[in-house]
């Protein structure tokens, strides 16, 4: 199972941002985001759920209903 949570480097060190219970031992998978990289990553992390709910053809049916 993953689970993402924020961290930051403060003196060398990486710290959560949140408070939750790592077991002694657990392996973990570091990604880095500089601060450019940031905002583009959870532009396209998001875009696929985005394109489902408003980019469908389904919805089309409302458009329809609003002219009147």
């Amino acid at each position: 199972m993953f689970n993402t949570v924020n961290a930051v480097i403060r003196n060398g060190k990486i710290v959560l941002e949140e408070k939750i219970k790592i077991p002694e031992g657990t392996r973990l998978l570091i990604t880095i985001l500089s601060d450019d990289e940031t905002e583009t990553f959870w532009q396209e992390a998001s875009k696929s759920s985005l394109d489902k709910t408003w980019n469908n053809t389904e919805d089309n049916i409302y458009a329809e209903l609003l002219k009147d």
